[in-house]
């Protein structure tokens, strides 16, 4: 588990670096989006959190200080906020399923970082069932705080058990909407989007969102 977590995390560096180096504009990583690994240790089916990792490495590695990390997965990504919660060269925001009813139980709307990080941070909690109407009707606002800062590099991690019938969590999204996060992320001035798979437990859906997710970017 470690060396493959090391393959993973290994990966979405490479894929850092071509995007930094101007090889592509939009990279889409299928094997990562890892999210809940915390800094000491493993949790929620995540050993190694590469989302964490490439963060770091942007940071020490391209010396960027505007890196915005945009999370769907149903779940929050609670391994990389908390990382991050201060710093204020992560510009995060997250929707997922209310943590009241879905593991890791965290995500809440007050969240939104701490000192020099503050009101950085957007987590945006969905009831359970929530489906394309109200994700395409909170969307707008969450674009709107991304294109407030000026972001150097994008990373998406688009994990499809926020699709309708995903056997362990709650909330009713199409591959519409992860298709159409990855466009207008696209179309950020950055022109750097590092995609990542995330979670998914639903095998129809899993081909479904990631093939219209790379669609997407291939536009």
């Amino acid at each position: 588990m470690f060396e493959a977590s090391l393959t993973v995390a290994g990966t979405v560096c490479d894929a850092a670096d071509r995007l930094i180096a101007g090889e592509c504009a939009r990279a889409f990583v299928p094997i990562a989006g890892l999210h809940h690994a915390r800094r000491d240790g493993a949790a929620g089916f995540c050993a190694v959190n590469d989302c964490g990792i490439v963060i770091e490495y942007l940071k020490k590695q391209h010396h960027l200080t505007r890196i915005a990390y945009v999370d769907i997965d149903a779940h929050h990504g609670d391994g990389v906020f908390y990382a991050f919660e201060e710093d204020a060269a992560v510009i995060f925001v997250d929707f997922h399923e209310d943590g009241r009813y879905l593991y890791p139980g965290t995500g809440a709307a007050t969240e939104t970082g701490r000192g020099a990080a503050k009101g950085r941070k957007l987590n945006i909690p969905l009831p359970p069932e929530a489906d394309d109407v109200l994700f395409t009707r909170l969307w707008p606002a969450a674009e709107h705080f991304l294109k407030s800062f000026d972001i150097e590099f994008c990373i998406l991690q688009a994990g499809a058990d926020s699709i309708g019938g995903d056997p362990i969590t709650h909330l009713n999204l199409s591959p519409r909407t992860h298709a159409a996060v990855a466009r207008a992320l696209s179309s950020l001035p950055c022109q750097r989007l590092l995609v990542l798979r995330g979670g998914g437990y639903n095998r129809h859906n899993l081909a479904q969102a990631w093939n219209d997710v790379v669609q997407a970017l291939s536009a």
